[in-house]
């Protein structure tokens, strides 16, 4: 029998980082049921055995709860770093001349060893390069093997290994390290469902990471190099699914830029029907406070308001003193913007045109049939999740239920809006699937007696790709005397 799991009162999705404060299965349960629906392991902090004993712990939850819980692994990427300073942190004036180069003697306030031989071959004169998170910023006045003249333009003290970032050039690095690789060798073992690939510059980073995954997890672009941007939609036509990672894109372009950025990432993965995650600093106080501040609540509406499949937190639940509150707070905020009358109408400034297929053609139609006789909810019979994630993309006003003979299908729609993902075995012929949709919608307490469910599927039944079926049935009151 499958088990019955209460629908989220919400559409959008939270993704939840994990982290010293919140790893723990006690902690795991408790952001849980506070409201989180995806949890992110960020391998840039932790060793893989703490990483086993959270996961396991999630998939623990899930079998406790039968509500299919889906975990991220966000690699760390090719983050840059300056070397160690001899007599620690140094000061860095402004106006003054600092080199970088390729001895690996510790450094003072004059020079420092860079460990990265490709950043001497991408960088030239006039580039800027920003320290620890753009607090420094020094340009480069002259390049030589092994050397790097700079001239500091915004002073301020630097310490080990802070980090570099270089906006202005694509750096030819890889997206995946040596530890990037082993990590997702890692998290492949462990069955997560999506991986997260960190400071993309290109499509090419992408295509080396699909083909190492190799259809074992979904596919997660982090946008947090203006490179990538420049590519949004080449990059988005491989990937599964974008993030817009907001503190790396602050650090290298000015922050006015990043909100119309942010607008546009998440309007072009709606439009292509690629879920979009919005992430960092959403309610960043609440690493200390136990509320956030007006702005953050804003912020967090803003991305809701646009139809943002998933939000995130980072710090706030990975390393902070208030985790449950957080997503209790993020939870209430997206239930508030939901709940105005103006949010659907809102949603669709985002026009989203199908492609020329049968199953998008009938996922539209689907859109609008709920809206022409108000239909109370869409059931899709998936084993990919493809028809799910055609059907999210309309934005419907009506609960959509997902069911799906794969288990780890399910998991994958837990960073998809509005979608409540059901594994059940699959269906056989039309009158089975009328049967099933309306037994399903009845257990999962998504309808009552009159109510009209809209059905898809694709026939032959359990064949991936072949939705082509479209229907809609009335749930009846001698039905739901059978079902009691």
């Amino acid at each position: 029998m499958v088990q019955s799991f209460t629908p989220r009162q919400r559409k959008v999705r939270i993704l939840a980082t994990l982290g010293p404060a919140s790893a723990n299965p006690e902690m795991i349960a408790a952001l849980h049921v506070a409201g989180a629906d995806a949890f992110r392991v960020n391998m840039s902090h932790g060793d893989h055995a703490g990483h086993a004993k959270a996961i396991a712990a999630i998939r623990a939850l899930e079998k406790d709860t039968g509500r299919p819980t889906t975990i991220l692994v966000d690699l760390q990427g090719p983050k840059l770093r300056v070397g160690t300073f001899k007599d620690g942190p140094a000061e860095l004036v402004t106006g003054r001349t600092f080199v970088l180069d390729a001895d690996q003697a510790p450094g003072d306030a004059t020079r420092v060893h860079l460990p990265h031989p490709e950043l001497f071959a991408a960088l030239e004169p006039g580039t800027r390069l920003l320290i620890d998170d753009g607090k420094l910023v020094l340009r480069v006045k002259q390049v030589d093997p092994g050397r790097i003249e700079t001239v500091v333009e915004v002073g301020g003290r630097i310490s080990d290994r802070k980090g570099v970032n270089v906006p202005d050039v694509v750096v030819p690095l890889a997206a995946l390290t040596e530890k990037d690789r082993k990590d997702l060798s890692f998290a492949l073992e462990q069955h997560v469902d999506w991986i997260a690939l960190s400071f993309v510059q290109r499509p090419e980073d992408v295509a080396e990471a699909r083909r190492l995954i190799g259809g074992k997890a979904s596919l997660l672009v982090k946008f947090e190099k203006p490179a990538g941007v420049q590519r949004l939609e080449e990059i988005l036509e491989i990937a599964d699914a974008a993030m817009v990672a907001r503190g790396d894109l602050g650090v290298e372009l000015p922050p006015e830029a990043v909100p119309p950025l942010q607008k546009r990432i998440v309007a072009t993965a709606r439009r292509m029907g690629k879920p979009v995650v919005v992430a960092t600093q959403m309610l960043e106080s609440m690493i200390v406070s136990p509320s956030p501040t007006r702005a953050e609540v804003s912020d967090v509406a803003t991305a809701v308001y646009d139809g943002a499949d998933a939000i995130m937190l980072s710090a706030e639940t990975a390393a902070g003193a208030w985790p449950v509150e957080a997503v209790t707070m993020m939870d209430s905020i997206a239930r508030s913007v939901e709940s105005d009358p103006d949010y659907f109408r809102r949603l669709h400034f985002t026009e989203t045109q199908p492609d020329a297929t049968t199953a998008d053609a009938l996922a539209e139609a689907a859109g609008t049939i709920i809206q022409t006789i108000a239909a109370d909810a869409i059931i899709c019979f998936t084993a990919s999740g493809s028809t799910a994630r055609r059907v999210a993309r309309e934005r419907p006003n009506a609960p959509l239920l997902v069911l799906t003979p794969k288990r780890d299908a399910a998991r994958r729609m837990g960073l998809l809006w509005g979608a409540h993902a059901v594994p059940t075995k699959d269906i056989g012929s039309f009158e089975e699937m009328i049967a099933k949709g309306k037994r399903m919608a009845l257990r999962h307490g998504i309808c009552t007696a009159g109510a009209k469910l809209v059905m898809m599927a694709g026939v032959p039944f359990g064949t991936p790709g072949s939705t082509n079926v479209l229907h809609v049935a009335t749930l009846t009151g001698d039905e739901l005397r059978g079902y009691s």
